[in-house]
């Protein structure tokens, strides 16, 4: 497949460790900040989906660590154990952002509809395009047009991480609008509570820069099969 790749790896791999270290890091800090209110994450969650007017979502508990996510099939706002009965800044900030998803949701924000419109084909090629690239790396004299195939997968993949790019910043806004306005979150904890955000987000944006970047490559191999 070439050096090319592996650096393009490399790189975006050691920029990801980066990131999700601080995060984590940051995660750690902000953790430990408790909350002036008092209020865990799930009474947090539980009083933005109220006072947004929403009643048909549900706050529960998730396993893991940083594994906090909105689901829209079944409605439900999944936090963490540690962000659910956290009464810190960081467990307020995130069950906040994951409301801001809800608040998404019921609003019909047009970003979130387009990422969820292409959940089955993203599903079906992460499924598949890594084999349908590596046999039409291996045929592209031959059969150039598996290759092709690989990469449309692949691009809807990449497309799918720039969808979710406005989604999520979109979200965290939302999320801190509401902190502030609601006085939950005022000087020192606003600002950790935006800072713990921001480092959420940019796992998101290397994530879509690196698979950009692999797209192209593919791209750039099918163009030059017969230089």
């Amino acid at each position: 497949m070439g050096i090319g790749i592996y650096v393009i790896f490399g790189v975006f791999v050691l920029i990801s460790y980066i990131v999700s270290s601080i995060l984590k890091s940051k995660f750690s800090k902000y953790s430990k900040e408790p909350l002036r209110s008092g209020l865990s994450g799930k009474e947090v969650a539980e009083k933005m989906l109220i006072e947004n007017g929403i009643t048909n979502v549900k706050v529960i508990s998730t396993p893991g660590r940083l594994t906090d996510h909105y689901n829209p099939l079944d409605k439900t706002v999944n936090l963490s154990r540690e962000v659910y009965n956290g009464r810190s800044i960081a467990a307020a900030a995130v069950a906040a952002h994951e409301c801001g998803h809800a608040v998404q949701h019921a609003k019909a924000y047009s970003f979130l509809k387009m990422r969820s419109s292409l959940v089955p084909i993203v599903s079906f090629s992460s499924k598949y395009m890594q084999w349908i690239l590596l046999i039409g790396i291996l045929t592209i004299e031959s059969f150039p047009q598996i290759l092709f195939a690989g990469i449309i997968m692949f691009a809807a993949t990449t497309l799918f991480s720039f969808i979710t790019l406005p989604v999520e910043f979109n979200a965290t806004k939302r999320a801190l609008v509401w902190l502030e306005n609601t006085g939950l979150t005022t000087g020192k904890e606003h600002y950790y509570a935006k800072d713990a955000l921001k480092w959420a987000a940019t796992t998101y944006v290397v994530a879509a820069l690196g698979s950009l970047a692999t797209l192209l490559y593919y791209v750039w191999i099918f163009l030059g099969r017969r230089d």
